[in-house]
């Protein structure tokens, strides 16, 4: 992960935190077993003073709630911390009818015999591991429940009909919600005081720019500027409420971008990645609208990449 360090030195995140964190993994080393399950991130997140508020929190020994509407790079900067520090992580993605078992563990039967099959919450408090609780606004009060113990001074599990498990001084957990979906609830204020809350501000200008770039290192820099500027301009429609925030989804810019190195012509792959992300005739149109004004629809690969 020196590459991330380097990045993050280049970003001018404050050393000392850096330095704690290399501390942290000193302290903390993982067992082979579980190597396989540290983040080899795909992309890094861009943004230096959130950066710094989420590195303080988790070496303060605090669990993080990272909240924002869509596209502000929550799980991005999650998987980027469990990369940095050097944790194995377990991934729960909730939803309406997830439950205490599905998170802590349940029975099952190994031949004549009934032993307990660990969930992914029992085994980031026996390994020490960062836990990546994905939309936790979509499971039910009462499920979360189970977590309390864990996320506060207690920091440990009563499994019912086994023993109690104390959580690793290294584990962490770190939740991520969206506002608005359908099917989300407001977390009850038990939950929510358990963790330090960090509201996902939208990417920059010049930090879109830098992620395409490092994503895309052959990229044609004025078509890179343009397809940042594009995007800009759809967030500033769907904060006006001039088109939903369906084709509002940076991972859809970067998949046509993708599509673009496969020689798919620009606007083939800008329609099937961004515009057809919402179903409404009219919505459509206003897209491929903004589109057209930054991103002529013929561009080959050799034009976007020079190559």
């Amino acid at each position: 992960m020196q590459e991330l360090f380097d990045f993050l030195r280049e970003e001018g995140v404050e050393p000392r935190l850096l330095d704690g964190v290399k501390a942290f993994r000193e302290a903390h080393p993982v067992a082979q077993e579980y190597t396989d399950r540290i983040p080899v991130p795909e992309y890094y997140y861009y943004g230096n003073n959130t950066w710094e508020l989420a590195l303080a929190a988790l070496l303060a020994g605090k669990n993080l709630l990272l909240a924002g509407p869509k596209a502000t790079g929550k799980n991005v900067l999650a998987e980027n911390l469990a990369a940095l520090f050097g944790c194995p992580t377990w991934d729960v993605s909730f939803h309406v009818n997830a439950d205490a078992a599905s998170l802590i563990g349940t029975d099952t039967y190994n031949g004549s015999e009934v032993v307990f099959r660990p969930g992914p919450v029992w085994m980031c408090a026996r390994v020490g591991g960062f836990g990546i609780l994905d939309e936790i606004n979509m499971a039910k009060n009462e499920a979360l429940a189970v977590l309390h113990a864990a996320l506060d001074f207690r920091r440990s599990i009563d499994v019912p009909g086994y023993d109690r498990i104390e959580l690793q001084d290294g584990t962490r957990f770190i939740a991520t919600m969206n506002y608005g979906y359908a099917g989300t609830r407001e977390l009850n204020e038990a939950l929510t005081s358990r963790f330090a809350v960090l509201n996902m501000p939208l990417i920059k200008d010049d930090d879109l720019v830098k992620l395409i770039a490092r994503r895309y290192p052959d990229i044609d820099m004025k078509i890179c500027g343009q397809l940042a500027k594009l995007y800009k301009e759809l967030e500033k429609k769907a904060e006006s409420a001039e088109i939903s925030d369906s084709a509002l989804d940076l991972r859809g810019l970067l998949d046509a971008i993708a599509l673009m190195d496969q020689g798919i012509l620009s606007g083939a792959a800008l329609e099937m990645c961004i515009v057809n992300k919402t179903f409404d005739d009219y919505e459509r149109k206003l897209i491929r609208d903004v589109i057209a004004a930054r991103i002529p629809d013929d561009l080959t690969r050799v034009a976007v990449f020079g190559k």
